[in-house]
């Protein structure tokens, strides 16, 4: 049987015009700012102004098992779900990240959702959009460029040059700008010395951005943002190079969320930050908050897996913005548990009942964290596949009764709003029914609480999250952590850089594993964005283009038209 690609199903939709979706929520024409027909930004003033007083919806976050080469359809489940809510007559407000060129270019070929579950227009979002992220790394290697200058011109503040913690940006995976040398060529061209790039979503701008309340706020973030330390030791900020001024007024559009639609009209805001495996992962502060307002349910998602994109968005972004959700779904596939189960990709078509049930775990894990961890009720998603036998699909129901969850069949990408009415009525179920099986919102706990030390933090997300042993820290990483101490910042919260492939730090480790230790290797503060980085195993914050990198698949013919996105 032949499917239509997702963007041939995309195009051959007929998107309403973005002021009738805005219209639907109470967006007056005066609110928006337009991107052409489909696409426009809403002032993030309004939350200050017209919705001051307006209750908030319920929070629904979608998260999903550790992601194989199978698929989990993460995007696409969650896309469905607000399509479906909003087919059971519920008022519904997505929240998405938006997608990042590299992956775009190198390993995706898109992220807009899938199938008959996609936001449109899906060639514009994910390519250059809104130009927010160019806005991004604009602000970023203005920084650089600051910084480089003030050393060139005397370097009054005493930096010193092996000791330049920020890094330039791009948003395309190019490993060979992950280490450079730089200012070569003569006193005139700069001063000589080892430099970086890193991807564009994994700078600490983008998790300021998705972090900042407003305006005034984006700036104070910008200005403690940390780039270099003095021959003695002191931080030099953004802020010391009087940088943040001009870095704000490069952010001050992209800061306002921008709305499109989904395939069936339901209203979008997707914002920021896209990489939970190496950086914060999820949408911005200011769309999470706008969706709440605006609807009586704001579905939105966290990047990779529940270990990576729900550990952050609950303990980083949740206690930083005082979010509370009132249900999590985790999506997983038969076909991506299998693969947990140590089949090949090519043999995950067949029923095998054994596979299954060796890779279940790691779906059983990521529902205990929630439920356990985090205190938090939840239902898991099983995102359908023709491939999926009777079978198995009751193999899955049960374990997951086992633990007192429901698992419900999610078939949004062949049937979109109509094939995920089963979960949405679930969620409704667990955010307005009592749930005695299930923890309340009101019993949300953090992996760890605030006044803690770095080490507590790292051991009890390594423990309580993974499921490991303990965190260890390479000898610089122990000396790093001191640093942090001493310098004020050791009540910070955590954002692990670790591989999305595993529960540890090791991608080879399917399944649940037991007994491990994760190796840290590098300690950072963000300081402006309000966290601390910890870089685990081989984790990198510039990845590289694969041997076949989507890009050759993606064209445009002598209409405009684009081809090869999905």
């Amino acid at each position: 049987m032949v499917f239509k690609s997702d963007i041939e199903i995309a195009q051959a939709t007929t998107m309403a015009p973005i002021g009738q979706i805005a219209a639907s929520i109470g967006l007056t024409e005066d609110e928006l700012e337009y991107y052409g027909k489909y696409k426009a930004k809403v002032d993030y003033n309004l939350l200050k102004t017209k919705y001051k007083d307006t209750p908030n919806g319920k929070l629904i976050l979608v998260t999903a098992i550790n992601p194989t080469p199978a698929g989990e359809g993460k995007t696409t489940t969650t896309v469905g779900l607000g399509d479906a809510l909003h087919r059971l007559g519920k008022k519904v407000v997505i929240a998405l990240r938006e997608p990042s060129l590299g992956p775009v270019f190198g390993v995706k070929g898109g992220a807009a959702g899938g199938g008959y579950a996609q936001v449109v227009p899906m060639e514009d979002i994910n390519l250059h959009f809104t130009g927010d992220f160019h806005a991004i790394g604009a602000a970023n290697n203005l920084l650089a460029a600051m910084l480089d200058n003030h050393i060139q011109q005397g370097n009054a503040l005493g930096i010193d040059v092996k000791q330049i913690t920020w890094k330039r940006c791009v948003d395309m995976n190019d490993r060979q700008l992950r280490h450079i040398i730089d200012g070569i060529g003569g006193k005139m061209q700069g001063v000589p010395r080892e430099d970086g790039f890193d991807i564009t979503v994994a700078s600490e701008v983008m998790a300021v951005l998705c972090l900042a309340s407003g305006i005034t706020d984006l700036k104070e973030r910008l200005g403690r943002m940390i780039v270099a330390y003095t021959y003695d030791g002191k931080p030099v900020t953004a802020h010391d190079l009087k940088a943040e001024g001009a870095m704000t007024a490069l952010l001050k559009d992209a800061l306002k969320p921008n709305l499109v639609q989904t395939l069936e009209g339901t209203p979008t805001l997707i914002h920021g930050g896209p990489f939970a495996n190496i950086a914060h992962g999820c949408n911005s502060v200011t769309a999470t908050r706008m969706a709440l307002k605006l609807g009586d349910y704001a579905v939105t998602e966290a990047g990779f897996g529940a270990d990576l994109g729900a550990e952050k968005f609950l303990d980083i972004k949740c206690r930083l913005a005082g979010l509370r959700p009132s249900a999590v779904v985790v999506v997983a596939t038969v076909r991506a548990l299998k693969s947990h189960g140590g089949v090949p990709k090519a043999e995950l078509n067949h029923e095998n009942l054994d596979a299954l049930e060796k890779g279940l775990p790691n779906l059983l894990h990521h529902v205990d964290t929630i439920r356990n961890t985090f205190h938090l009720p939840c239902v898991v998603a099983v995102n359908a596949f023709p491939t999926d036998t009777e079978a198995e699909l009751r193999l899955v129901e049960d374990k997951c009764r086992e633990l007192s969850v429901r698992a419900v069949l999610s078939e949004v990408w062949a049937k979109g709003g109509e094939g995920g009415k089963a979960l949405a009525a679930e969620v409704v179920r667990l955010c307005e029914e009592p749930c005695p099986e299930q923890p309340t919102p009101e019993e949300f706990t953090f992996a760890y609480p605030d006044n803690t030390s770095l080490i507590y933090k790292l051991n009890a997300i390594v423990n309580r999250v993974y499921g490991g042993a303990q965190a260890v820290l390479t000898p610089a990483a122990q000396k790093q952590a001191q640093q942090l101490f001493d310098l004020g910042f050791g009540d910070l919260p955590v954002c692990m850089a670790k591989t999305q492939y595993s529960l540890s730090d090791d991608p080879t480790l399917l399944g649940a594993p037991e007994g491990f230790t994760v190796t840290v290797r590098n300690l950072k503060v963000s300081a402006g964005a309000g966290f601390i980085v910890a870089l685990t195993g081989d984790i990198m914050t510039m990845p590289g283009l694969p041997k076949v990198p989507a890009a050759e698949k993606i064209d445009v013919d002598k209409d405009g038209k684009i081809t090869g996105l999905f």
